[in-house]
Formats: C-alpha cells, structure tokens, sequence
C-alpha cells in the first residue's frame, strides 16, 4: 500500500492519549506488563513514563508527540509489515506516517511475545 499525504496528515491530527489505552490494553492481555511498554516507548521516543503522561495529559497530536520525541538511532532496524504497510517501503517525505507505523511494529512485536532484546534491536 501506498502512503499519501491524506493519511499522513489524519495520523498528524490522532491524539496520542486517545491510542495510548489501546496500545495498553492489548498488551495487558496478551501478558505483558505496564514496565515493558513503557520501556519500548522509551527506546524509541526517549520519553520516560513521567514525560509520556505528561504528554497524554497534555492531549498531543501525534505530530507534536513525535517532533518532541528523540527517536533512536537503529529505529531503520524496525522492518517488516504493520497495516499492510512494508515500513521499510515508506517514503522519507512521509516521516511521521512511518514512525507511527515503526511504534505499532514494537508494540506488536512486544504483544506477540518477541524477547525484549530482539525488540530493543540489540
């Protein structure tokens, strides 16, 4: 599938808070602690837990969250398929699109049981 500026500027728009209990919630079920989600948010946005719901209390966009954030360097080791988009495959001119999709890799990595140094790409 092919990103374009429309999808790229709903993604903008989306409140951070208003994903965040759902990113948590299948993770919870899926046995994964509080401690490891945030953990992999912090990997890959440099946000501790105190900056994250500061964040969520603010009620960012995903633009704002993300032009805050410090994202890691090996994020480019984040590849692979999420929402029938190849990250990999994402245009650079569409950098918010695709590290929204490199965040949802993680957390999906991290739901379906992948060692948490496999997801920390170390």
């Amino acid at each position: 599938m092919k990103v374009t500026a429309e999808k790229e500027e709903k993604v903008a728009k989306m409140i951070f808070a208003s994903i965040y209990p759902h990113y948590w919630n299948r993770l919870e079920k899926n046995g994964r602690t509080k401690e490891e989600f945030h953990q992999v948010l912090e990997w890959f946005t440099g946000f501790d837990e105190e900056k994250l719901h500061s964040l969520i209390e603010e009620k960012v966009t995903f633009k704002t969250f993300f032009k805050r954030a410090k994202i890691n360097p090996n994020a480019h080791l984040i590849k692979g398929v999420v929402c029938g988009y190849r990250i990999e495959e994402i245009e650079d001119e569409f950098e918010l699109y695709k590290q929204c999709r490199q965040m949802e890799k993680l957390i999906d990595e991290l739901a379906r049981g992948r060692k948490m140094e496999k997801i920390l790409r170390e």
